[in-house]
């Protein structure tokens, strides 16, 4: 469990750094605004994969149910989160994508984290 916790957390710095550097490249280049919310979506997706590996690495089973399950945990945070910052909270089909990316991406990790 205590590995779940830190990694849970290590995706969220993850998607941070991650999110930090795509708002210095939408920034300082010409990338045009319609691709950041994709850019977005594959930090999230990016961050999860990494981390359900690690969790899987370290369990050595079961792979992809911790990587859903941190997938999981990690888009029910995010949305708390949203939902408190945000006045005018609410799921739309970009958030849809997310937590479907996010949810497969940590899948994908934890199947990869087990077989390698």
């Amino acid at each position: 469990m205590k590995i779940f916790i830190r990694e849970t957390i290590l995706s969220i710095v993850f998607t941070i750094i991650l999110i930090f550097a795509i708002s210095l490249l939408i920034a300082f280049t010409s990338v045009e605004e319609k691709f950041i919310i994709p850019l977005v979506i594959g930090a999230v997706s990016i961050s999860l994969l990494i981390c359900a590996y690690r969790v899987a690495k370290n369990k050595k089973k079961k792979g992809i149910l911790y990587g859903i399950g941190l997938g999981i945990t990690y888009m029910i945070i995010l949305y708390i989160c949203s939902a408190f910052i945000s006045v005018d909270f609410s799921l739309s089909l970009n958030s849809l994508i997310m937590i479907c990316a996010g949810i497969i991406g940590g899948a994908i990790g934890g199947v990869l984290g087990v077989n390698f």
